[in-house]
Order: C-alpha cells, then sequence, then structure tokens
C-alpha cells in the first residue's frame, strides 16, 4: 500500500509542478501582452494541454484520500457496516469508471499517435497529452479496486484512508 501511496503523491506533485507553469506562462504572455504586446504563441493551446494532463494527474490521491464528492443524504442514518458496504461498492464503481477512462484514453492516444494529429497553432502533438492521462487513471483504478477489496483496511502513512 506504501508504494500506492508513494506514486499518487508524486503524480500529485507533478501536477502541482504542471499547474505552476501554466500560471508562470500565463502571467508571463499576459503581462508581456499588456505591457510590450509580445505574447507566447500558443499559450491558450498548451494552458489546455496541460490542464487536462493536471487534472488526470491529481486523481490517485484524490481516491487515495476519499476525497471525491459523497452525497450522504440517504445515508445520514443508516448503520456503520451498512455505511463501509455502500463505500466499497461505491469504491468498486469508481475503479470501473477509471477502467474505462484509462482504456478509452490509451485508445484516444493510439489513435492520436496514428494519425499524428496536433494542436492548431503549435501542431503540438496530442498523443503526449493522452499519454501523460493514462498512467493515473490507471492509478487510480488500482486504489479504487483495493480500496473496494479492503475496505476500511486500507492504510495510507497517515492512517486508515479517510
Amino acid at each position: 500500500m506504501k508504494i500506492l501511496e508513494q506514486l499518487a503523491k508524486l503524480s500529485s506533485i507533478l501536477s502541482g509542478v504542471l499547474l505552476t507553469f501554466i500560471t508562470l506562462m500565463t502571467c508571463y504572455s499576459l503581462i508581456g501582452r499588456n505591457t510590450t504586446g509580445d505574447t507566447i504563441v500558443g499559450d491558450f493551446e498548451l494552458t489546455g494541454v496541460a490542464t487536462g494532463a493536471a487534472i488526470a494527474l491529481f486523481m490517485p490521491l484524490c481516491q487515495l484520500k476519499k476525497a471525491n464528492i459523497i452525497v450522504d443524504f440517504f445515508t445520514a442514518r443508516a448503520s456503520e457496516s451498512a455505511i463501509l458496504q455502500l463505500d466499497r461498492l461505491g469504491a468498486l464503481f469508481t475503479a470501473v469508471a477509471f477502467a474505462l477512462l484509462a482504456w478509452r484514453t490509451t485508445l484516444g492516444g493510439m489513435n492520436a499517435w496514428t494519425s499524428q494529429s496536433g494542436s492548431m497553432m503549435l501542431g503540438f502533438p496530442e498523443w503526449i497529452v493522452y499519454a501523460t492521462m493514462v498512467p493515473p487513471l490507471a492509478l487510480s483504478c488500482l486504489i479504487a479496486f483495493i480500496q473496494a477489496l479492503m475496505g476500511d483496511r486500507f492504510e495510507t502513512s497517515e492512517g486508515v484512508a479517510a
């Protein structure tokens, strides 16, 4: 379990670095555009590409911490064991959803590779974005599947995954 936690944290750090890059690039481009008239060509494309990858990179830690939105209106008065079983079922459905996302993203990346498609202004290869999204989606799937199997016995270094 420790390796999954380490990989989820690394994925999150990479996402933070990517978002920091996006922020700095956007600031540079906006300041240049409004002061000297210089801008970064394709900054909008790069922002979209990096944001898509960053969202996927945050997913493993989000799943590890069980930080997804939970609506407990109907289970507020349910027993602890019933809630645990529903949480495990939800983790299983989440694992299936992440598996489908990883599979379809893989196929999309292979299609982008075959067709050599790229962004409009820069020609940035689209397959790179897909390639950065598949590993964190697969990791999220694995984490959710283990949470479905182990329930509250799935522990991180900070204790039981909340």
